[in-house]
């Protein structure tokens, strides 16, 4: 197993249930693709560098996770069609 951690920003033009209900999402995206779930860290609101879709601040949230070669690739093309997710990044982490 191989350590990865996706870098997640959602829009604030979305209510705190929604925002939730996204992140679970995610999570459950990531578990079905075979990966297991080691650390959640929430950023909560942030400035952007600059503006996306007219927005410019994000909820940040980084979730670590181990998971075979093959299944960030899987991960990726699922996220990016979620609503709400205006940016995305699955990076591996060196040990």
């Amino acid at each position: 197993m191989v350590k990865y951690e996706l870098a997640l920003v959602i829009s604030t033009k979305v209510e705190d249930e929604v925002r939730d209900a996204t992140l679970d999402k995610i999570k459950d995206i990531i578990e079905k693709a075979g990966g297991t779930i080691t650390n959640v860290d929430d950023w909560g609101k942030r400035k952007l560098a600059y503006e996306i879709q007219k927005m410019p601040e994000g909820y940040y949230y980084f979730i670590a996770f181990d998971a075979e070669t093959t299944v960030p690739a899987e991960i990726e093309s699922r996220v990016r069609i979620v609503d709400n997710v205006i940016r995305y990044l699955v990076v591996r982490q060196d040990a």
